[in-house]
């Protein structure tokens, strides 16, 4: 499988007509606040996977690449996975996932089992810190651009998925005609 990277056209012998000079470049970043949790398609590129993720990284290379030539790309965002790490911080989740696993044995599979049910129960229990669902929301509202609820795909983006020694395919969830912010935020 190839990388976005290597499907974008050189600049010297564009495979993709141009787009037509009146054509925006990049609409969304560059008409949104600046957010500290949510990165938008246009700001991340294949160099980004630390940071938002295999799938963002790649939409954002193809958003950066393909639509100012014309090709007609959905715009998105992603949050960060610095939003998730304040997240576990500002709920207390780091120290509490640390408490349920010290002392782990993971050849006992039971014990295992049983410790990553109560971590995802944690997870799953904790409210998101304000600033982050404003952002999020902020973002959301943004990309509908005064349409009040638009119909988005809610996907993971994990920051060490197909790697080359190990691979996390359809372990993640995916949520599809996600509209308005509260079923935005369940997702």
């Amino acid at each position: 499988r190839k990388s976005p990277a290597k499907l974008a056209a050189p600049k010297t012998a564009p495979l993709l007509p141009a787009a037509p000079k009146s054509a925006p470049l990049l609409p969304a970043a560059k008409q949104t606040p600046a957010a500290r949790w949510i990165k938008w398609f246009a700001e991340v590129g294949i160099d980004d996977i630390p940071l938002v993720g295999g799938k963002n990284a790649s939409l954002g290379e193809m958003f950066r690449e393909l639509a100012p030539r014309g090709v007609r790309i959905p715009d998105g965002f992603a949050v960060t996975a610095e939003a998730y790490r304040h997240f576990l911080k500002r709920t207390g989740l780091a120290t509490r996932i640390a408490e349920i696993l010290t002392g782990l044995d993971t050849r006992d599979l039971e014990n295992l089992r049983s410790r990553g049910q109560q971590i995802r129960h944690a997870i799953l229990a904790a409210e998101l810190p304000d600033d982050l669902e404003r952002e999020i929301r902020d973002a959301y509202d943004h990309l509908g651009a005064g349409t009040p609820a638009i119909d988005v795909a809610v996907r993971s983006s994990a920051t060490a998925e197909d790697l080359p020694d190990a691979s996390f395919a359809g372990q993640q969830e995916t949520y599809l005609n996600v509209q308005g912010h509260s079923a935005l935020l369940d997702a």
